[in-house]
């Protein structure tokens, strides 16, 4: 290795890790390629010039193998409730920080609660769910709160026009059977059943759509650092109706850097001392658009452009989330003082 930062990829063969080695290369990052099959990674010709090494979850040699002489991992291997935590604790006996993509509440709180005392106590960053789900919701609530004052209400809103699954995203939520928690009242809750659902008043192209209640790891982000009465978080219907479809094929490249036709749209509104403000962004395809948010985070936490002292944190707690939200040039953000209501409730059913 020279001396540039160097990050580990795990699971960089796979659909969002290829996205994240270009964005390190794009960004003249060196990366390590990392997975558990030797023939996929060899067949990557687009991320030849990457160095690639094999090594298993739940091999302890072969990680620590892997990792040697990088400054950080990425892990973007799901199910991350089956990958996480062996990979943390490689970072962990690396002493080097930890990054990934989850979606999934259970594996975000396996980490606080099994090793977010360790690593505090080692001084190593651990920084799940950096991505489209959790960290770009937590970063656009971040932005428009008073953080020194406790909020009323959020709630955020994911407008998909489709959703194309992965096939992570497939074996990921035939995993994944946890409880989805909700905020009520400062505590997680439950998410009541059946789930709840809605119309959300999304900017143009979405407009008035029919959202269900459906929260991602943004509601463990945004509590880990903010004290927040109500939180609650809907989902575009359309975009469940996609993905419970198994007929529903896999997302299709449609420009030169292979990202999909998909639109998105995450909207966000809190209550606070008696204001309301809207945090929007709006881009392309939730796949690529996590690669510029997590490797992002992980040169910023890299070059110590971060608060963090180490232990498991979210985006919003450890960085300036507008100048964040500003340096990512593949979405678009707005900021907005409401008096509208965005949500109108309707009966579940």
């Amino acid at each position: 290795m020279n001396d540039r930062i160097t990050v580990a990829v795990y699971g960089a063969s796979g659909h969002t890790g290829r996205f994240v080695v270009a964005e390190l290369q794009r960004r003249g990052l060196g990366v390590v390629r990392i997975g558990r099959d030797a023939a996929r990674l060899q067949e990557s010709p687009a991320d030849a010039t990457a160095p690639w090494r094999v090594a298993e979850v739940g091999s302890a040699n072969q990680l620590d193998a892997a990792l040697r002489g990088t400054h950080a991992v990425i892990n973007c291997a799901g199910p991350f409730l089956d990958t996480a935590l062996p990979i943390v604790d490689a970072a962990l006996r690396a002493r080097i920080p930890y990054l990934d993509v989850t979606a999934e509440q259970p594996s975000l709180q396996a980490l606080i609660d099994q090793r977010d005392t360790s690593a505090r106590e080692a001084g190593v960053t651990l920084i799940p769910a950096a991505a489209f789900y959790g960290g770009l919701a937590d970063l656009l609530v971040t932005s428009v709160a008073d953080t020194g004052q406790a909020l009323d209400r959020v709630d955020v809103a994911i407008g998909l026009d489709s959703w194309h699954p992965t096939r992570g995203t497939r074996l990921t939520g035939a995993r994944n059977h946890a409880t989805r928690m909700i905020q009520r009242d400062g505590r997680l809750a439950p998410l009541p059943q059946p789930a709840p659902e809605s119309l959300w008043a999304f900017p143009a192209p979405l407009g008035n759509a029919e959202v269900v209640m459906l929260p991602f790891t943004e509601v463990l982000a945004v509590s880990r650092h903010l004290r927040v009465g109500t939180m609650d978080s809907w989902l575009a219907s359309a975009a469940l109706r996609d993905i419970r479809d198994p007929a529903t094929p896999p997302p299709q490249p449609n420009d030169a850097q292979g990202r999909s036709a998909q639109q998105f749209i995450v909207d966000i509104v809190i209550a606070q001392n008696g204001a309301t403000r809207r945090a929007t962004a709006t881009g392309r395809d939730i796949y690529a658009v996590t690669a510029p948010i997590v490797v992002e985070a992980t040169e910023r936490l890299v070059r110590g452009k971060s608060t963090s002292q180490g232990g498991v944190v979210s985006l919003g707690e450890i960085f300036d989330a507008r100048d964040f939200l500003a340096a990512l040039d593949t979405m678009s953000v707005s900021y907005d003082v409401t008096g509208a209501p965005l949500l109108a409730r309707t009966p579940s059913h």
